[in-house]
């Protein structure tokens, strides 16, 4: 879960798993994968650095190394 700010203030926790996008026009809009759209004050880059570290915290990124380098074994 990655920490996020409502646009009127109220803080949330959300699902980094679940974003399909994120868009800045100017507000930063946060596409989910069931449609869903959010409206979040946190810059579209700050957004994405959140949902890199979660990947990180989560082990997902060296899963996705290892698996890369597995097939290059083969």
């Amino acid at each position: 879960m990655i920490p996020l700010t409502r646009l009127n203030g109220s803080p949330m926790w959300l699902n980094a798993l679940l974003i399909e996008t994120v868009e800045e026009t100017p507000d930063t809009y946060v596409t989910l994968m069931t449609g869903k759209r959010l409206i979040v004050l946190e810059k579209a880059a700050d957004v994405v650095s959140l949902i890199k570290g979660y990947s990180r915290e989560i082990g997902m990124h060296a899963a996705t190394i290892k698996v890369q380098q597995m097939e290059e074994d083969e």
